[in-house]
């Protein structure tokens, strides 16, 4: 690691720690020829996701359109936005820890549909109703029926 203040080379780790998230390590350093210290972060590098949209092309993934689409379907619910976000987190972690470079848009919709269903029944017929284009008031009956049945067990 180059000293950022004199440039030298060499450097010594004097201590290492995980930060809060668990996710970098925080090292302090000291540079062998200036003696100044200076702190580090070191995290995973994370795989670059790209979601392929229903019309076929490819964009790389936001979660900010997860918790954009969220908060619409839990408008006027009683569902926090701690709990959106963690909604979020969730389905990100998923789509990471399969360690596919190129995930369907379909595939995002159904992680973000099965973790809402858990949270409220209504945010999920706002979702899966954009989400899956329900083309007319049967298909969205039928939807409402699977969840009543669900419920029923």
């Amino acid at each position: 690691m180059k000293c950022p203040i004199c440039n030298y080379y060499e450097t010594k780790v004097t201590d290492t720690r995980p930060t809060d998230d668990g996710f970098t390590v925080r090292r302090r350093r000291e540079c062998m020829a200036c003696g100044k210290r200076f702190t580090t972060y070191e995290k995973v590098e994370e795989i670059h996701l790209v979601v392929v949209k229903k019309d076929g092309t490819r964009q790389s993934f936001n979660r900010d359109k997860i918790i954009n689409g969220l908060i619409k379907a839990c408008e006027k619910r009683p569902v926090a936005l701690s709990v959106i976000e963690k909604i979020a987190d969730t389905v990100e972690k998923q789509l990471y820890n399969s360690f596919e470079k190129e995930v369907t848009a379909e595939k995002v919709g159904e992680l973000v549909m099965n973790e809402l269903k858990n949270i409220d029944d209504v945010a999920y017929v706002r979702f899966a109703s954009v989400y899956r284009q329900f083309k007319d008031i049967n298909t969205f009956m039928d939807e409402l029926k699977k969840i009543l049945d669900e419920n029923k067990n």
